[in-house]
């Protein structure tokens, strides 16, 4: 128990992550989130805007960066597509295990059933979501072509976005960097609210039961 912990807290220490482990990491983190179901714990968007704030400060190269993290981002969604193509139906029967939950496939599905293909853009700035839509649009057999489309469009949207915010937060806004904590929890905050905003909307147009007559 205590070595999950140390693991826990060693991944949700970003600015210590990427210092410590650079392009590699990054690109590990951003591949698992996006294309394996047990990565939707990971934390990416704190991870790329923080990045972007180092990258702010000489540390690593903002535009290398994201075309390596863009590649990344689209080779693993591509991977949960046809992770869920390969799976189908046999995903949604799947009992609970540590690093995986039923819950969290089954509201990806009910948001791709609302949203339809944009939901693979918009999913890409929602924590869980990101991980589990593709899954779901392979399971759908969301035709190929369509899918790749908007997987390297959010794809890209999501990377660069993310990193410039923190790069221009860095260069714009003097000690910006002393204060990584608080930037990721505004990061965090922002990126939990779509979904937030989804489940009140739904919680107020479903209808109330009204008791069975005795």
């Amino acid at each position: 128990m205590q070595a999950i912990t140390q693991l826990f807290h060693q991944v949700y220490d970003v600015e210590g992550l990427i210092r410590w482990g650079g392009y590699v990491v990054l690109v590990v983190v951003i591949f698992a989130e996006t294309g394996l179901l047990l990565g939707f714990f990971l934390p990416g968007d704190s991870l790329l805007v923080t990045a972007g704030l180092l990258a702010s400060s000489g540390l690593f190269n903002v535009w290398l960066m994201g075309v390596i993290l863009s590649v990344a981002a689209i080779a693993g969604q591509s991977l949960g597509y046809f992770v869920g193509q390969a799976a189908g139906a046999a995903l949604f029967t799947r009992e609970d295990s540590l690093l995986f939950k039923r819950s969290h496939l089954l509201r990806a599905h009910e948001f791709y059933e609302q949203h339809g293909g944009k939901t693979v853009v918009i999913a890409r700035f929602m924590p869980i979501f990101r991980t589990f839509v593709p899954v779901v649009a392979g399971a759908a057999r969301m035709d190929l072509r369509d899918y790749t489309l908007y997987n390297v469009v959010g794809g890209v949207l999501w990377i660069w976005g993310m990193l410039l915010t923190g790069f221009s937060l860095g260069r714009y806004i003097p000690g910006i960097g002393k204060h990584i904590d608080i930037v990721i929890i505004v990061v965090i905050a922002l990126s939990l609210m779509p979904g937030a905003i989804a489940w009140l909307r739904r919680r107020r147009t479903t209808p109330t039961r009204t008791p069975p007559e005795v």
